[in-house]
């Protein structure tokens, strides 16, 4: 009769119902995250418990112990780690919103970086953790590919998903360091003192076609800069200007060669801040913006570090007025991933690393007695720039099954007692 028929309808119903509860939960990102930070906690600790466990058998090698003095290695290594922690970390707080996260998230990034990075490499290149401050700057050498690939997708990935970017593209980026580019072999693939390749355009392309993977935020109207944020952010261009030097020397052995780089460092960001601030008022109107000062001045660092140790003054300074040129077109113009590039990695790191690269594949023939094959620079170049590419976007799809963050470039979603985003929108 009609009422039984009533009363099947309603039981079917309640069993096609799904709790509030359950249905919040079936919402919810992989690990959670999109307005907490889910599980970023209990999986912090898990790593770091197997890093610490991982190191039982570390032994540190004092070998070259009587020569740590004022010239040594600790020197350039504080250098670099200062570009870590402040560079990096100040220069993205040009968002609005997010400052808190871009100078938090950076030093987490370094610090759980380095130790990984250090634990890796050490056993992909000598078999064995053996640690002294060479590890320890390599360390910092390879989280700086990581704060160059969050650099395109921060304020848009979640402390979990930040985690996991930093895992995998640490082993990535080791396992073509050593076993690609062959930098532990008594002959390496290619010369690369500074990183162009190895570092510079690895990061870049890695972060980029994650950024492609994850696509454009939901809504970027955050996505965006105040005067006060412009000058904190400067704050990090002057600190990566100042210790560059030390990054493209500091692994180099003590000597001419080492020299050569330090100087040939100063003189192309030298020569890359002056197109810079030269160029911009041509392309914006007669008017000074901040965006390509505050990136595109450090370019000349970007595109010397593959043969700093190998060209000559004149060499330095037309590699990096070249690349200032390049920079600033990229900042100005944005012609790739502009929509999805947050802190525009293409035009400083990107564009500027592969014309590093090609510089290096033309120095043999401009320069004697470098040592550079020109066919081995090409094929690390090409290579570095397939492997970045192709794990970069397979970490992209990983970072999209755990979840993207509801809101994008506020401090408000993931930290506590933060008024960056009231401040933002007044």
């Amino acid at each position: 009769d009609l009422s039984r028929y009533l009363e099947l309808i309603h039981c079917f119903s309640l069993r096609q119902s799904v709790h509030p509860a359950r249905e919040m939960a079936m919402n919810q990102p992989l690990l959670g995250g999109a307005t907490t930070t889910g599980m970023f906690g209990p999986v912090g600790l898990v790593i770091q418990a197997a890093i610490t466990a991982a190191f039982w058998n570390a032994k540190l090698d004092l070998s070259g112990a009587n020569d740590t003095d004022k010239s040594s290695v600790y020197n350039y290594y504080v250098g670099v780690a200062l570009m870590m922690f402040v560079g990096f970390g100040y220069l993205m707080t040009f968002l609005k919103a997010y400052g808190i996260g871009a100078v938090g998230l950076t030093m987490f990034i370094t610090c759980i970086g380095v130790e990984f990075a250090v634990l890796i490499e050490s056993y992909m290149g000598k078999g064995v953790l053996q640690i002294d401050f060479l590890s320890l700057l390599n360390g910092n050498f390879a989280v700086a590919a990581v704060l160059i690939s969050f650099g395109g997708l921060i304020g848009k990935i979640s402390p979990m998903q930040i985690t996991v970017l930093t895992l995998v593209e640490l082993l990535c980026y080791c396992a073509n360091k050593v076993f690609f580019l062959k930098q532990y072999a008594s002959s390496p693939l290619i010369a690369d003192c500074g990183g162009t390749i190895i570092i510079h355009v690895f990061g870049a392309y890695f972060g980029l076609c994650a950024c492609k993977v994850l696509g454009p935020p939901k809504d970027d109207k955050l996505n965006a800069s105040s005067y006060t944020s412009d000058i904190f952010s400067l704050v990090g261009t002057v600190f990566l200007w100042l210790f560059w030097p030390s990054f493209v020397a500091g692994a180099l052995p003590s000597g001419p060669g080492q020299t050569t780089a330090l100087i040939n460092t100063v003189l192309a960001l030298l020569a890359s801040s002056v197109v810079t601030f030269a160029i911009t008022p041509m392309i914006e109107n007669g008017k000074l913006t901040t965006v390509p000062i505050q990136n595109a001045t450090l370019a000349g660092g970007v595109s010397i570090g593959a043969t700093a140790n190998l060209v000559g003054p004149f060499g330095a300074l037309v590699i990096g007025s070249c690349a200032g040129l390049l920079s600033t077109v990229g900042f100005t113009k944005s012609p790739f991933f502009g929509d999805v590039d947050t802190c525009g990695i293409s035009n400083l790191h990107g564009m500027p690393g592969i014309f590093g690269g090609l510089v290096s594949i033309a120095v043999p023939f401009m320069y004697h007695g470098t040592g550079l094959v020109a066919a081995n620079q090409a094929i690390g170049l090409a290579g570095t720039l397939a492997v970045a590419c192709v794990t970069g976007a397979t970490t992209g799809f990983i970072l999209q099954a755990l979840g993207t963050p509801e809101e994008s470039f506020t401090d408000d979603t993931f930290w506590a007692e933060c008024d960056d985003k009231g401040i933002a929108k007044q």
